[in-house]
This record gives C-alpha cells, structure tokens and sequence, in this order.
C-alpha cells in the first residue's frame, strides 16, 4: 500500500471517530455543560449540516489551494477544534466549534477522495477509495467504543483531549507522508465546468444511489437497537457487540467493494445491489430470531459498504477532469442521506408501523437503486462514453 494512503486513512479514522464519538459520551456531556439529552442531540445534526452544506461550499471556495496545503489546514483545524471542545465552557461555544470541524470533515473527504485516486494508477481507484472509506469504518469499529470508554473513565473532556492526540498524530503522518504535488491539479477548473459535469448522467445517477443507500442503511439502523432488543430479543449489553460485529461486516464491505470497483465496476454494483435487497428482506423475515438475525445484520452492514465504494468510486472516475464539486458532494450526501432515513424512519414508526417494518423501506430504496442503476449503465453502453482523463498533478 503507497505510503501516501497510510496518511489518508489516519485522517479519515480521525475525523470519523470525532464525528460519532459524541453519541458515546451525550449524556455525560450534556451533565457537564448543563443542558437536556435532547439539547445535547444538536451537536449531532449541527455536525452533519456542516458536512452537508459548509463542506461543498468551503471545497469550492478552496479549489486554487494546493491540496496538500488544504489537507493540512483542515487537519489543523480539526485538532484545533478538539483542544476547543475539550475546553467549551458552554453549549453555544461547542455547538459553533463542532460546526467549524465538520466544515473542515466535509472538505477531507471530498479532497481525501481525489488525492487518494490521483496517486495510483487508473486500475487501483477503487482500492484507493476503499482505504479512505476504510478509515470510517474503522473509526466506528475500535476510535468510537475506545473514546467512549475514555469519557466514561475520566469524564467526556478526556474524550476530546484524546481526539487532540490523533489530530496531532494524523497531522504529522500527513505532512511526513503525503507528497508535495499528491494529487494537485494543473489548472483547478472553474465554478462553471465543476457545476457542467454534474449534468453527467453517470454522476448525477451515482448521486441517487448513493442517497437511495443511506437510506437503506440508516432507516433500520438509526432503530438498531430497539429493533434488537423488542423484536429479536436481545438483552440491551449484547447490542454492542451485534454492532461490532456490524462493523466489521462493514469494514470487510469496503474492501471487497474495492476489489469489485477494480474489476467490473458496473455488473458488480448491481449485482451486489441485488444481493443487498435480499439482504434486507431477509432482516423483515429473521428479525424475531437472535442467531439468523445476528448473521444478516453482519452481512447487511459488509453489502451496505461493498455498494458505497464502487458508487464513489464511479463519481470520481466520471468528474476527474473537474473533481472538487462533485468530490465535495460525497459526503455531503452520506449526511443528507443519513437525516432523510431519520425522517422517514420516524414518520413510519408515528404512522403506526413497527421497528420491523423497517428493513422493508430498505427494500423499497434499493429496488429503485436496481432501477437507475440499470438504466444508467445501459444508456452509458449505448452512448460508448468513456470517463474523462485525469487531471495531471504537477
């Protein structure tokens, strides 16, 4: 693995543990700066709105920076915003610091994205995409419980102190490990040709799945837990380890989709799409059963991530002449995406539906998915387009 990825995937572990590292720790932090559980909620939306809508605009405002340049700054920015966080005297000045360090997430990992297939050849894309991925995923599996479990040792400031010293390691592996000209363009491209090409067909539709995915996986899964425990029957301290070893699934997701993304990148995203609304249907049908229930939750979280890796991978192939736009986009619709499933997940729990109904949602998205995806890839066959060139680093 190129050295370069190695710091890549630090930084996306970094920014993925601040991210959701907090729900491990709200209540506590919520005591400690003297404000309601639900008060304490908004510095998780606050979060996810400012990787939605800072990120896209910050990268754009950006795009004539170098971008190991930028890559450093916002590593600076974030653990700038944990030394903040650990210090906040109050709930306004954590709420804005928090804010500031997801504008900072959103524009990583949209330039993460584009450095990361900028410094291997054409045919490892996918492998690139699914180290950065990687670091989210992993983030979930080891930053996120060892944060928590900091926070619950030595109170939720530790927590941050902690994120503080991975900044400063990511910080370090960045400036040491990533090469000057990593992934720089010649002549950034213009507001203009950044908005054009996401008129592309293959972009605009691999923005689609992307927000049909998130869908699928977080209507059930922002309900995890309950859907456990009232309708599996888990006891509530053997749902962290089902979500372990979710995460894991995922973890194995992101590689196996890499691999896929290398190979035949659209026969396997709608093959694995198939796979993933059997998946989920299969969750509506075990769901009263522990050990089956357990076994499609694992498989559901690795199929989840093996989609998202080709979809990314896709976007970036189809905008690599003018990246920044529609890089930036990434996460911003994993965020968008995530707030939707919430929404929809709640509304079909108000209107009287149960936390088994859930999955079936899923089913409905990913049957869409199928749709676009198909069509996209057909029309793609029929027109014999090809992904535009690179642009070069210098």
């Amino acid at each position: 693995m190129p050295l370069p990825l190695i710091a890549l995937f630090a930084a996306a572990f970094a920014f993925g543990t601040t991210e959701f590292v907090i729900a491990g720790v709200l209540p506590d932090v919520a005591a400690g700066l003297e404000i309601s559980i639900p008060t304490a909620g908004i510095l998780v939306s606050g979060y996810a709105l400012g990787i939605a809508i800072g990120g896209p605009l910050m990268t754009i405002a950006t795009a004539r920076v170098s971008r190991k340049t930028l890559l450093l700054a916002v590593l600076v920015v974030f653990t700038l915003g944990q030394l903040a966080c650990a210090l906040a005297p109050g709930f306004v000045s954590m709420l804005v610091v928090r804010c500031i360090v997801a504008v900072a997430h959103g524009v990583y990992f949209g330039i993460a994205m584009v450095v990361a297939t900028g410094i291997v050849n054409p045919g490892q894309r996918g492998m690139a995409v699914a180290v950065v991925l990687a670091g989210l995923t992993v983030s979930n599996v080891v930053g996120v419980p060892i944060g928590s479990a900091v926070g619950q040792f030595f109170g939720w400031r530790a927590t941050f102190w902690a994120m503080l010293a991975l900044g400063l390691v990511s910080l370090a592996a960045m400036a040491l490990l990533l090469p000057r000209t990593g992934g720089a363009a010649t002549r950034p491209a213009s507001l203009a040709r950044e908005v054009r090409v996401l008129g592309r067909q293959q972009v605009w539709t691999s923005l689609i799945l992307m927000l049909m995915l998130m869908i699928c996986q977080f209507v059930p899964f922002t309900y995890i837990s309950p859907l456990l425990q009232e309708v599996t029957g888990l006891d509530a301290m053997h749902v962290p380890w089902v979500l372990l070893i979710n995460g894991i699934g995922c973890t194995l997701g992101v590689f196996i989709g890499g691999r896929l993304a290398d190979w035949k990148l659209m026969p396997s995203l709608i093959v694995i799409t198939v796979v993933q609304v059997a998946i989920v249907a299969l969750m509506y049908v075990v769901a009263p059963y522990p050990l089956p229930m357990i076994v499609a939750v694992a498989a559901w979280g690795c199929v989840n991530f093996a989609i998202g890796t080709p979809i990314q991978t896709r976007i970036l192939s189809w905008t690599a002449d003018a990246p920044n736009l529609a890089s930036s986009l990434i996460p911003a619709g994993f965020n968008v995406g995530i707030a939707f499933a919430a929404f929809f997940g709640a509304a079909m729990l108000n209107a009287g539906l149960g936390y088994r109904e859930l999955p079936l949602f899923g089913v409905a998205s990913m049957l869409l998915a199928l749709v676009v995806a198909t069509l996209s890839w057909t029309a793609e066959r029929r027109s014999g387009a090809t992904p535009p060139p690179s642009a070069r680093a210098v």
